[in-house]
Formats: structure tokens, C-alpha cells, sequence
């Protein structure tokens, strides 16, 4: 139906922490993940004033300490990678396993030794590594000592850890994103930030300082990897989702608007543009706050202006709709933030609304407003998958949902949009980030293993397995 362009970037995408497992071997210390209880209440957990990062294995599960046992299995799963014919695959460098408390001078070479190995891998099988330096995975150390990243020490960290491992793998690796879902924190800054109740998370300012301390961070990695190597490209990555008014009353046209800026925008216009938007005085103010009240100093303006990131990356699974007068009721969930049904859509398994047509808008309001490279680097359908006696899932519901948003992605691109990449999230079974299940289910590979943590561990090639090998064999979707 559509090709894509030469060198176009196929492949899939993880987090160390929802897969690797090996929490306690060789050397990695604890991140806040590991706090996290699993089950769908998890966030509730989080959210409660007296929660302060205390792991309790006999009251809560933590399925993020074994995840999929990535940390064994890299060979067998990049090499089923490579049978699909990735192109790229994007995962993330456990900040713990490097610096197990977060703040150490000098790293950890065990762990150093195993990305070496898993790039290794990757190139071996021609699959070009994508790595996101900081995914969810705050050393707790950061958390519980420091309070997150509202304290601005966490800035010379990751510094050196962005220099560490930069240095360390730039000559192999070209393509890197300096925070996950980095905007994510505007309605859970937990995992993005490290920030709980008991540490000032329901604090605006703390959120805004914590912002800020990370878009210093991202600039310094900017910097270190355009130093090392010319031809390096790193991006910021957000979590977009498209916003619709819900209707065409004004308010709420004016009130999507501002949604979309603070959202969709606040965090991308500062790491892509280097400078903060002239709409940052309203967005402060709603919360009683103007810029003075945030640490900041002239050069970090200036670090900001200097080193803008070279592409966005960005996850994108549903849409949202705002209405401001409470004349509709019907509401629905979705990736970290809910909003009001949208009846024109359908919902998944989870309720988050089915939107592939949104992709095509988000793509072209990502690039008219930033005119820089953008990649898809999560994109899925979080499910309740039912194998057979042979473990082989028959997954149409997957298929119909990627080929709809593939279909949108090359809509863009014929609308002019620079597209670098598509990596499906979830590309093998992992444990959700949402919900601590392994129920929850996005990948084309099968893990045997369920939400108490019973199973085999063994892989399974799905029915999407082999249909996405078809689509990068063809460099987009074929007409049969």
C-alpha cells in the first residue's frame, strides 16, 4: 500500500526495567521500579502520603525484579528480533546497573560489561541500537536521599553517567534519547522524577524544578554526545497524545489549545527549540508560580539554547478529548492520563481509546511546529492474549491495530512529514509500566509467564510475529 523511504528504522522497543530482571546481579543496585508494586492498583500505592519507596515483599509482588529475564535470555530474544528483520531496537541502559546508588565517581564494570554484550548482539544481527539513557529507572538511591530530580545535584549524576556510557558506546551506537516520557510527570511525576507525595510530588513547583533540572541534564548529554562523535543524533522523547476539543464550543477549543500546549508541547519546545515557550507565564501562574520561584541560572539558559536535541522520539497509543463545561459525564482511561469519552472511538482492553488517524495529525503537528526528524518510538496494543495448547496466539486485534497506525504513519509521510522509525512498544511480552502485569500483554513475542510470576520463561512467536516480518520485508504494508 506504501513504502517507506530508504533506510527507514523497523524495529521494536523495551525498558530495562520491564524486562531485564537480574535485579540483584552483577552489582546493580536498586531503582525505584523496584519499588513499584505490581497489580493494578499500583499507582494508587504510590500515591498515598505515607508511601516512602519501602519494599514489602510480604505484603506487595514485585514482577519488575524478574521481568522477562532479559538479563539471561538478550541472545535468544535479539536473535528473534533479528528473525523479524529489525532494523533498530530501542531499549534503555539501567542507570542502577552502571551506578548502583546513583551518585558513586566510578562505575560498575559488570554492568558496563553487559550493554557491551547486548550492542554487541544487536550488531552482530545488523540491528542498530536506539538507547534511552533514563527510562523509569531513577536509582532509588536518588529517590530516597536526594528527593528526586527537584533536587538539582541529580543533574551532575546523570552527567556523569551520560558521560560514562556515552563514552563507553558512542562509536557503537548513533542513535540515543536522554529521558522516557519526559512530560509524563505533568500527571504522575513518579517515575519520571522520582517524586512521591512524601517527597513534594503534589507540589507544582517541585514538578516545574524537576523539569528544569532534567532539561539542563539533557543539554549537558547533547553536548558530551556531539563532542565524541559527529554524526551522532540525539533526541528528547514525550509522550504525545492528540487532543481534540470535543466540540466546537470556544471555551473548549481554547481550553484543547492550552491543553495541547501544556501537554503535548511544554517539554518538546524547550529541548527541541532551547528556550522556554512565551506560554510558560500563563501555565506557571495557574498553579500561583512565575519563573523566579524555580532555580535556575543564565547558563543554564544558555546550555539550553546551545545543545537542542536533533529529533523527537515520541510514544503514541490513543487520544483524548476536552470538554470544560461538565455537560459530558462518560469517561475513559488511557497512558497515564484519562479524559472524556470520545464516542467517534473504540477502547482497548484497558480502556485506552483506539485513535490511528491521530497519529497522522500528531505527526504532522510535530513536525510543522519543529521541523526536525521525528520517530515513533512506542506504539502498541496492550492486550489480553489467549495462546493455544502449542502457546501460539492468534493476535488479528494486534495486527489490525498496528497495520492502522502504520497506515497513518505513511499518510504522514506523504504529507511531507520527516519520519526516521517505527518501534512498536512492548515487542516482546514485558511487564506492564501501567499495571505491573504480565497479563497485559503488547508484544509479538509469547513470554510463558503470568501475573504471579509462574512459567517457563520460554519465548513464542505470535501471528503478529510473522506479519511484521512481512512488513519490514517489504519496507511498509503489502497489498494482500
Amino acid at each position: 500500500m506504501s513504502e517507506f523511504p530508504e533506510g527507514f528504522l523497523w524495529g521494536g522497543a523495551t525498558a530495562a526495567n520491564q524486562l531485564e530482571g537480574g535485579y540483584q546481579e552483577g552489582g546493580r543496585g536498586l531503582s525505584i521500579a523496584d519499588a513499584l508494586p505490581g497489580g493494578k492498583d499500583r499507582f494508587k500505592i504510590v500515591s498515598q502520603p505515607d508511601f516512602d519507596w519501602t519494599i514489602d515483599t510480604d505484603k506487595y509482588t514485585y514482577p519488575n525484579h524478574e521481568g522477562i529475564d532479559f538479563y539471561h535470555h538478550y541472545k535468544e530474544d535479539i536473535a528473534l528480533f533479528a528473525e523479524m528483520g529489525f532494523k533498530c531496537y530501542r531499549f534503555s541502559i539501567a542507570w542502577s546497573r552502571i551506578f548502583p546508588n546513583g551518585d558513586e565517581t566510578q562505575p560498575n564494570e559488570a554492568g558496563l560489561k553487559f550493554y557491551d554484550d547486548v550492542i554487541d548482539e544487536c550488531l552482530a544481527n545488523n540491528i542498530e541500537p536506539v538507547i534511552t539513557i533514563s527510562h523509569y529507572e531513577l536509582p532509588l538511591n536518588l529517590a530516597k536521599r536526594y528527593g528526586g530530580w527537584k533536587n538539582r545535584y541529580l543533574i551532575e549524576f546523570y552527567e556523569t553517567f551520560a558521560r560514562t556510557i556515552l563514552t563507553r558506546y558512542a562509536s557503537k551506537v548513533k542513535y540515543w534519547m536522554t529521558f522516557n516520557e519526559i512530560n509524563s510527570a505533568a500527571h504522575f511525576p513518579v517515575m519520571g522524577q522520582g517524586l512521591v507525595p512524601s517527597t513534594g510530588a503534589n507540589d507544582k513547583k517541585n514538578v516545574f524544578q524537576a523539569w528544569h533540572n532534567q532539561f539542563v541534564a539533557s543539554a549537558k548529554a547533547v553536548k558530551i554526545a556531539h563532542e565524541l562523535r559527529d554524526d551522532i543524533q540525539v533526541g528528547c522523547m514525550i509522550l504525545y497524545a492528540t487532543s481534540y476539543a470535543y466540540d466546537s464550543n470556544p471555551v473548549n477549543q481554547l481550553a484543547n489549545l492550552q491543553h495541547n500546549q501544556d501537554f503535548n508541547f511544554f517539554c518538546a519546545d524547550v529541548q527541541v527549540r532551547g528556550a522556554y515557550p512565551t506560554y510558560t507565564k500563563r501555565l506557571l501562574a495557574e498553579y500561583n508560580l512565575t519563573f523566579d520561584d524555580l532555580e535556575t541560572t543564565d547558563g543554564d539558559l544558555a546550555l539550553l539554547q546551545q545543545y537542542p536535541v536533533d529529533y523527537i522520539g515520541f510514544s503514541y497509543y490513543m487520544s483524548s478529548a476536552v470538554e470544560t463545561t461538565g455537560s459530558v459525564t462518560d469517561t475513559v482511561a488511557g497512558n497515564l492520563m484519562g479524559g472524556v469519552k470520545n464516542p467517534f472511538l473504540k477502547a482497548s482492553d484497558w480502556g485506552w481509546q483506539i485513535d490511528p488517524t491521530g497519529l497522522r495529525i500528531a505527526l504532522n503537528e510535530l513536525y510543522d511546529r519543529y521541523q526536525k526528524p521525528l520517530f515513533v518510538v512506542e506504539n502498541g496494543l496492550g492486550a489480553i492474549d489467549k495462546p493455544d495448547k502449542n502457546f501460539y496466539v492468534e493476535d488479528d486485534y494486534r495486527i489490525d491495530y498496528l497495520k492502522q497506525h502504520i497506515e497513518a504513519m505513511a499518510g504522514a509521510i506523504d504529507d511531507g512529514v520527516d519520519l526516521m522509525g517505527y518501534t512498536p512498544w512492548g515487542c516482546i511480552d514485558l511487564v506492564s509500566a501501567s499495571t505491573g502485569e504480565m497479563s497485559k500483554r503488547y508484544g509479538f513475542i509469547y513470554v510463558d509467564l503470568d501475573d504471579q510470576g509462574h512459567g517457563t520463561l520460554a519465548r513464542y512467536p505470535k501471528k503478529s510475529f510473522y506479519w511484521y516480518q512481512d512488513v519490514i520485508k517489504h519496507n511498509g504494508l503489502t497489498k494482500k
